[in-house]
């Protein structure tokens, strides 16, 4: 407050209470005080109250609440407990007070301490880098039933790389269809990332096994934080929101030639945003250079009949992404300044 004091006729109340980290009030307050204090003197003390415990009782007291039969107790179940046995030591809030006090005023039980999860930070600079698979539901012909689709994503083309609709969900059902589709796609051992969330069979020893046999590396999202699997998220999306997607499917023959019409569109026609509108079939077998020279090529054209519409600046198409990232490293500046990918846009 002193030094308040001192500034306040230099650079004023306001600045000097800012610059020392003072309410503005309070060098008012303290005038009050001061003023107070000289015409009454200074305030007595405050008396004991006269049902307050005496020390001996609040040592009995708070002896008891650190016993070791009451020192993972709360407060409130010792109370009750002495109670039950005929005995009373005080309040509920006075033992608060006491424990507060004491500096022990906090929760007291064993509890579960859950572990710290790792955020998974995954890069890809070409297709089979990285793949990201996750179990969807589609609704069955009646209320409660369900099909289970399983999609596994190539998060660097989009391309739906292996997909499979079943009637359950199963470790031994999502091993056979990683199994597949690493064989389909002739994936080289120690080259893939396999990403998805805390679901039961991900975390399944059948499909850990596998990727150990493969040679292929686990990578898990942290338990409720949808962000860690982005690209899975969004191809749900894209198939969900489709106008021609039904609100129940009335068979698994149904469900699975739906999916195969999806899923060939998907891969072959649709033009995904986050590849600069290139199909993932593209972008996966390497044909999205030629194209963006096709589109190149016809840019320029345009741009020679009339400059003047692209206010005489070459006009160039959306760049491919150099790299794609599932949650980029912040303190990476090098990576951060790279044409990264990692949205939820399809």
């Amino acid at each position: 407050m002193a030094g308040v004091r001192e500034l306040a006729p230099v650079i004023g109340n306001a600045a000097a209470c800012r610059a020392l980290g003072q309410w503005r009030g309070a060098v008012a307050r303290g005038h009050a005080r001061s003023r107070r204090v000289a015409r009454l003197g200074a305030p007595a003390p405050r008396p004991t109250p006269p049902l307050a415990l005496t020390p001996g009782e609040q040592q009995v007291l708070l002896g008891t609440l650190n016993s070791e039969r009451f020192v993972d107790t709360a407060p409130a179940a010792v109370h009750a407990t002495l109670l039950d046995e005929g005995h009373y030591l005080g309040s509920v809030r006075t033992m608060y007070r006491l424990l507060a006090a004491d500096g022990a005023c906090r929760e007291r039980r064993n509890q579960r301490r859950h572990p710290v999860y790792r955020k998974p930070e995954l890069l890809a600079v070409a297709p089979n880098q990285v793949w990201s698979w996750d179990i969807t539901k589609l609704k069955g012909p009646a209320k409660w039933t369900a099909f289970h689709l399983y999609v596994i994503l190539d998060i660097f083309s989009r391309l739906v790389v292996g997909w499979m609709v079943a009637p359950r969900e199963s470790a031994e059902l999502a091993e056979q269809m990683i199994a597949d589709t690493v064989a389909r796609h002739a994936v080289e051992p120690g080259r893939l990332t396999l990403h998805a969330d805390r679901g039961a069979s991900m975390r399944s020893k059948p499909v850990a096994a596998l990727l150990v046999d493969l040679d292929i590396v686990k990578s898990h999202s942290r338990p409720h934080v949808s962000d860690d699997n982005p690209f899975s998220e969004a191809q749900f999306k894209t198939m969900k929101y489709r106008p021609d997607f039904p609100p129940r499917f009335g068979s698994l023959e149904d469900a699975r030639a739906h999916c195969q019409a999806f899923f060939t569109w998907y891969n072959t026609i649709h033009r995904h945003s986050g590849i600069a509108y290139m199909t993932p079939n593209s972008v996966h077998y390497g044909q999205a250079d030629a194209m963006l020279l096709t589109r190149q090529t016809a840019l320029d054209a345009a741009f020679r009949r009339n400059p003047n519409r692209f206010k005489g600046k070459n006009p160039r198409p959306h760049a491919l992404p150099e790299a794609v990232w599932i949650n980029p490293p912040l303190h990476d500046k090098s990576a951060s300044q790279q044409p990264l990918n990692c949205s939820l846009n399809s």
